[in-house]
C-alpha cells in the first residue's frame, strides 16, 4: 500500500493490496459514535491487544481525549473506507509527540475483517512520515508480549524490541526515524495537526 499523489493536506489517501482506496485523517469530534462503534466491533482479543484490558468498548474518558486533537500535542487518525457506499472506519491510531526526547509514541489498531490486507503495514509507514514531519529522531510504542500481530507487524516494519520500563507484561517496539523531511509525502503534517488543533478549539 502506497500513498497516492494529490493527497489533501489533511488527510493521507492509501491503497490497499487489493485495489481499496483508503483514507487517513485526523478525527473529528463528530466521530465519536462511529469510532465507539468500531472498537466495539473487534474481537475480544483485538479490543484486549489495544485497550491492554478486557473491556467490551473504549472507555468514555478516552474516547473524549481521543477525540481532542492536539491537547498536549496528542492526536487521533481513523483510517476510513468506503464500504456499500458508506464511509467506514477499519483502523485507528493515536499518537504523541514529546519534542524534548524527539520521540513518537504510538498505537493502533485494524479491524479484524481487513487486517492482512496490508493497512496495519501502511498506517505505521503512514505514522514513521508523520513523526519525520514533526522532526521526531524515533519512535515507539508498548504492547503485550502475547500480541503476535502486532510484534510481527512492527518485525516486518524495521522495529526492535526492548523491555517496557516498569511492566514486564509489555514489550517495547521502537525505531530511529530514517526517513529525509524535504520531499516525504506527509512533509506538511506539522501545519496539518496545528490546524487541527484549531479545528478542535472552534469545535468545542
Amino acid at each position: 500500500m502506497k500513498p497516492l499523489d494529490g493527497q489533501l493536506q489533511s488527510s493521507d489517501v492509501l491503497r490497499s493490496r487489493s485495489g481499496d482506496l483508503v483514507t487517513v485523517r485526523f478525527v473529528g469530534p463528530r466521530d465519536g459514535q462511529a469510532l465507539q462503534n468500531y472498537f466495539r466491533s473487534l474481537s475480544a482479543r483485538s479490543r484486549y491487544n489495544r485497550l491492554l484490558g478486557a473491556v467490551s468498548e473504549l472507555p468514555q474518558t478516552e474516547l473524549e481525549k481521543f477525540l481532542r486533537v492536539g491537547d498536549d500535542d496528542r492526536f487521533g487518525v481513523v483510517a476510513v473506507m468506503k464500504i456499500d457506499g458508506v464511509d467506514t472506519i477499519i483502523g485507528e491510531s493515536r499518537y504523541a509527540f514529546e519534542p524534548a526526547s524527539a520521540s513518537f509514541e504510538l498505537g493502533l489498531s485494524i479491524d479484524d475483517r481487513w487486517q492482512g490486507q496490508g493497512i496495519g503495514s501502511a498506517l505505521l509507514a503512514n505514522l514513521e512520515c508523520r513523526a519525520a514531519a514533526f522532526g521526531a529522531e524515533q519512535l515507539f510504542g508498548d504492547t503485550l508480549r502475547s500480541n503476535d500481530a502486532m510484534l510481527h507487524l512492527a518485525r516486518k516494519s524495521g522495529f526492535v524490541f526492548a523491555p517496557t520500563p516498569g511492566d514486564w507484561k509489555l514489550v517495547r517496539f521502537e525505531k530511529k526515524i530514517s526517513l529525509a523531511l524535504q520531499g516525504i509525502p506527509c512533509a506538511k503534517w506539522r501545519l496539518a495537526a496545528t490546524d487541527g488543533r484549531a479545528e478542535a478549539s472552534l469545535a468545542q
